[in-house]
């Protein structure tokens, strides 16, 4: 029976731990999947290398209102798609490669399940212990509870995001089912694209957890570019002749969708029921992720988890973060490192939709706060009304700002031309502590860049005194 003095579980951020404080401990990491996980592979870089060429021939088409015109687009899918993975797979071999090269580090690819307290046994039948170990196993998607659509099958022409960006051909017709961020950025992509997409959501609008009026916005921006089907389920489904025939129900009653392509985008869970975690002893939340504390340590001494397994942030960039914090523990855990744990306290987290226009957010919405009872003031701040937005003729674009009533930054929620980028300075005010006067007044902002959307946002807060 191997015995390591450390397992991790997952290759994704989990493959970073690895830090010069660990240096020559015996090591061994587990992966099933492919190598460098769901961010790298079938996840946020990727679908944003996909995102930018559907970028262009919507701005493209957008610029018409600038006075200027362009003629169709020509899209060769092989080759944005064979761009993407040609630069993606060498760094996931490449990964793969030098773990296997490396002399302390073993790498199990195959699944591990918990049979113990730091005990695992592998698909191949091999059990492996070890003294510490970190689960950072992530999450996958998962399907609906409809017969023919419960999970990815690409020869029929379901697909999952794991599975639809390595599509042979783009399909003349596709029903995109779900209204978050991975539905949201993948049907823009494929309706960009030139494939004829129809976005099913259940709720009465898109990206329902963002700031209300960035949600009802997004989603007059979405139907008027193409069918979206809004308060709507799919019921049942079948496949005659290579088309998908969807049974609907919407306010309407019933009707039917008919596509070649059918991608379910209805969520995610973490991976811990594939683990057997309760197997090993590790305390769940009700929806399956590991319970970790501010150290991110499991119930379980010996054994850390982070990432999607553990956190409710299914973002890359908080799992680097936990990956951080765990690889420091570590090593004070080994007397490597001298000085008490971390602790993972940084925020606020921040995100991002890739849709067009993007959406970018951090903190609660208006009506978490009112939920709270949180006082409070707002600065709804058009991107129309600065002078890069007249540039851009911008119609939609916004930017919420949410303040304690003395200038704290509680919250910020965009719509718009580079959001992700833009509300950076507001992220860092939060984080450090700053006010919204000493943001707004305390350095110059370029003029007209785009950024003056958040000097004015913070200069129209009506704060005390």
């Amino acid at each position: 029976m191997p015995h390591h003095d450390l397992v991790i579980i997952g290759s994704g951020s989990g493959n970073s731990l690895l830090t010069p404080e660990l240096e020559g401990l015996d090591v061994a990491i587990v992966e099933k999947g492919v190598f460098g996980g769901t961010c790298l592979n079938v996840g946020c870089i990727p679908t944003k290398m996909f995102v930018l060429p559907a970028d262009r021939v919507v701005d493209a088409d957008d610029a018409r209102r600038l006075g200027v015109t362009f003629t169709d687009p020509t899209v060769d899918w092989p080759a944005v798609r064979d761009r993407i993975f040609g630069r993606i797979d060498p760094i996931s071999a490449g990964g793969e490669g030098y773990r296997r090269g490396q002399e302390h580090v073993t790498l199990y690819r195959t699944r591990a399940r918990f049979v113990g307290d730091r005990r695992l046994v592998l698909d191949t039948g091999e059990e492996v212990t070890a003294d510490r170990v970190v689960v950072a196993a992530g999450s996958r998607a998962v399907g609906l509870t409809v017969d023919g659509l419960t999970g990815a099958d690409p020869d029929r022409g379901v697909h999952t995001s794991d599975t639809v960006m390595r599509m042979d051909a783009l399909p003349p017709r596709m029903a995109v089912v779900g209204g978050g961020f991975v539905a949201c950025e993948m049907a823009h992509v494929f309706d960009g694209l030139g494939v004829d997409v129809v976005q099913v959501q259940r709720s009465e609008r898109l990206l329902m957890a963002e700031e209300e009026e960035v949600s009802r916005r997004f989603t007059e921006v979405t139907t008027a570019r193409y069918d979206v089907r809004l308060r709507t389920t799919v019921t049942a489904a079948e496949r005659v002749d290579g088309v998908w025939r969807l049974t609907l129900s919407g306010p309407e009653g019933e009707s039917t969708l008919e596509a070649e392509t059918v991608l379910l985008a209805v969520g995610r869970r973490p991976n811990t029921d594939l683990l057997d975690a309760v197997d090993g002893g590790l305390a769940l939340h009700v929806d399956g992720r590991v319970v970790v504390d501010a150290q991110q340590r499991t119930s379980v001494p010996g054994v850390w988890a982070l990432g999607d397994v553990s956190s409710p942030w299914q973002l890359k960039h908080v799992a680097n973060h936990d990956a951080r914090v765990v690889a420091h523990n570590l090593a004070v855990d080994l007397g490597r490192v001298d000085g008490p744990p971390r602790e993972n306290t940084l925020g606020p987290v921040p995100h991002a939709v890739f849709g067009h226009p993007q959406v970018a957010a951090f903190g609660p919405t208006a009506a978490e706060l009112d939920t709270a009872g949180t006082p409070y003031v707002t600065k709804a701040q058009e991107v129309g009304d600065v002078a890069y937005g007249w540039a851009l003729e911008d119609r939609h674009g916004v930017l919420v700002v949410h303040a304690s009533p003395r200038g704290e930054i509680l919250a910020a929620h965009m719509l718009g031309t580079q959001a992700s980028s833009v509300i950076q300075p507001l992220v860092q005010a939060a984080s450090l502590g700053q006010t919204a006067l000493e943001v707004a007044r305390g350095q110059y902002w370029i003029h007209p860049a785009l950024a003056e959307v958040v000097e004015n946002a913070l200069l129209g807060l009506p704060l005390e005194g």
